[in-house]
């Protein structure tokens, strides 16, 4: 099916010009099919996990809200004088 797939792409490019559709399928299909050729495991976890030597990744820790400031108390703004200053100005007779 996929040298079917590939034959058919091929044969629609060749007589389409330079218009050429992508085949999304074909390429999700290869992709797949492809991430089977990754190697499964990575450096740090074939370590032996009883060595003390054994190399890891530091400790850090970040603070998920430490740019966070409280804004409560707030003293109430004039609301009057805010509303005033963004209506519309009245039109004026002619």
């Amino acid at each position: 099916m996929l040298t079917l797939s590939g034959a058919k792409s091929a044969a629609a490019s060749a007589v389409g010009g330079p218009h050429f559709r992508f085949n999304w399928p074909l390429f999700a299909l290869t992709a797949l099919a492809l991430s089977g050729c990754m190697p499964a495991t990575t450096e740090i976890a074939s370590a032996d996990p009883a060595d003390p030597a054994a190399k890891v990744a530091p400790v850090s820790y970040r603070s998920t809200i430490a740019p966070y400031t409280s804004l409560r108390p707030a003293a109430p703004a004039p609301w009057r004088d805010r509303n005033d200053a963004v209506a519309p100005r009245p039109k004026q007779d002619r």
